[in-house]
């Protein structure tokens, strides 16, 4: 399960749609500063969050499940507790990547995801992971 710096590396370079489970629409939130570098970098977030309408410029959705536009990686800010569900999610719309945030990993989930093929990375935020592999 635990994944090198270069397939970590891999995983970056070939993705292009982030959904963000969990995605806020405060500016002062994780994970709206996280997914604003996220955009700036480059790829495309989409945001799924039941309360809100949108952010960041884009439409939010009220699940995984309502995304119609293919996702290459769920990135998880949500307590570990609702992690199992959202990797469901992330299996059944074809993701190839679930990306649990620091203080969100959820280690039965990690192994189910990778059991249906997807990678699962935990316990690293991928802009700091971003950050150190291509530093600009």
């Amino acid at each position: 399960m635990e994944l090198t710096w270069e397939a970590v590396r891999k995983i970056l370079e070939s993705t292009k749609t982030i959904a963000v489970v969990g995605l806020s629409d405060k500016p002062d939130r994780d994970s709206h500063e996280i997914a604003g570098y996220l955009q700036e970098a480059g790829y495309r977030i989409i945001p799924v969050n039941p309360t809100i309408q949108e952010t960041r410029g884009e439409k939010a959705y009220k699940s995984l499940r309502d995304v119609a536009e293919r996702v290459d990686v769920v990135q998880i800010f949500r307590r570990p507790e609702e992690v199992p569900g959202i990797v469901d999610d992330a299996i059944a719309i074809g993701a190839k990547v679930v990306w649990m945030q620091p203080g969100t990993e959820n280690e039965d989930a990690a192994e189910r995801a990778e059991a249906a093929g997807l990678k699962a990375v935990m316990g690293a935020c991928m802009r700091s992971v971003h950050r150190t592999l291509f530093a600009r």
